[in-house]
């Protein structure tokens, strides 16, 4: 069994396997990797049976087109919902962007207040390094016209999509300098550029780099870049499934912030969360921890969450957690389908293919052909999914004693 998730991660062996070794040591949950195992193949194969296949008798590319096949249907049967949700809540002329819009909104309302920087202090950051290449795709003369006349987030959204590399380190470089009075509690930015100004910048940067998402988890802030009327089919799936994924990002990293104020190290903290997932080093795992894996065991098992270990800064409604595949179903319900099923993969013949929402949807939309077709995102989500398995209450307490609170973890050993 530890040879299909070696397979299908793609890990380098022997090391994966001593790995998983030490992992069922250190947690005393012996044979956690054979039942994970045996859990993920049992539910592709019935993912393959809702497909019409033979669990038998089926290919890794066979089931790959029958994945694209399912996206294109769903694709399509979604954009319907979008611009009917658009039509019903807006206006009659309203499209699939608004309709796009409007279900983040409904999301996010729904999610606990986000930790972001205050829009004064990013502008103060803007105007100490400016991001001339914008100005000038934009068409404004001074940065101050231009945060007079579009937002901050979507100032820095456009910095991010023509300056280059050097200038996004050195605006990143001024996070280290941040402060706790520099952030706030608000209601997650969810925003979309459409105005004419934007038109050639959002096309050359759908050209360039596919990207219709940008997050900016410091803020608190997703910026969703309009789809165009020409994009491929696959565009809708793919562009709500990244957002989607992406707010539950913002809000992981928005509640690490709050439980960070304490730290005199705070804007390392916000850097690093600006331009990765955190990591907690777990000692009695003897490796590191992404921290949304620690929010989705709370959101998971809430009954075990802490107060007094995480109080005042944070409360139970922090660790919130949506499933992207279920809010999708709720809008369209074909998408039932793809509930349970980003850490799913299939393996046949030594080739893995993911049964991933958002790598089905990229691999659609993108023409992919079989042999270079995506997993990463579910290689990732399998991983986080085995290692939550090996989680036990007191070790993630003692991770985010010692991580976050070390004053405290030293009083725990202690005693």
């Amino acid at each position: 069994m530890t040879r299909f998730l070696s397979e299908v991660l793609e890990a380098p062996e022997p090391m994966f396997r001593l790995g998983l070794q030490h992992l069922e040591k250190a947690s005393q949950h012996p044979n956690t990797d054979i039942r994970f195992s045996t859990e993920v193949m049992q539910a592709s194969k019935a993912k393959l049976r809702e497909l019409g296949l033979d669990k038998h008798d089926t290919t890794a590319e066979e089931l790959y087109h029958a994945l694209e096949a399912r996206v294109a249907a769903d694709d399509k049967r979604l954009e319907r919902k979008l611009r009917t949700l658009a039509a019903t809540h807006i206006s009659a002329e309203a499209d699939v962007n608004d309709g796009m819009l409007k279900m983040l909104a409904d999301v996010a309302s729904e999610s606990p207040a986000a930790y972001g920087m205050k829009t004064s202090v990013l502008k103060s950051l803007l105007k100490k390094q400016q991001p001339k290449k914008a100005m000038k795709q934009l068409g404004y003369r001074s940065l101050d016209s231009m945060l007079k006349h579009e937002p901050a987030t979507q100032v820095l959204a456009a910095a991010w999509l023509t300056e280059a590399t050097a200038w996004r380190q050195r605006f990143m470089e001024q996070y280290r300098k941040l402060q706790p009075s520099d952030f706030e509690s608000r209601k997650l930015i969810i925003e979309q550029p459409r105005a004419a100004r934007w038109a050639k910048l959002t096309a050359k940067a759908l050209e360039d780099t596919r990207h219709t998402v940008l997050s900016f988890k410091e803020l608190g802030a997703l910026i969703v870049l309009p789809i165009p009327s020409h994009a491929p089919q696959g565009s809708v799936t793919a562009t709500a499934s990244l957002a989607l994924h992406e707010l539950n990002e913002i809000k992981a990293g928005s509640t690490f912030l709050k439980l960070c104020q304490v730290r005199g190290d705070f804007g390392v903290i916000v850097q690093t969360v600006a331009l990765a997932q955190p990591q907690l080093s777990a000692h009695q795992l003897d490796q590191s921890v992404p921290w949304h894996i620690i929010q989705r065991f709370y959101a998971r098992m809430e009954h075990l969450f802490s107060e007094e270990l995480f109080a005042p800064h944070i409360d139970l409604s922090d660790m919130h957690w949506h499933s992207v595949e279920e809010l999708l179903a709720k809008i369209e319900p074909s998408f039932e389908f793809w509930q349970s099923t980003p850490h799913l993969g299939f393996l046949h013949a030594g080739q893995a293919v993911s049964m991933n929402l958002v790598d089905a949807a990229l691999n659609y939309c993108n023409d992919l052909p079989f042999e270079h077709r995506v997993r990463s995102s579910f290689q990732q989500s399998m991983w986080h999914e085995l290692l939550m398995r090996y989680l036990q209450p007191a070790t993630v307490e003692q991770t985010v004693l010692a991580q976050l609170q070390p004053a405290y973890a030293k009083q725990a050993i202690m005693a």
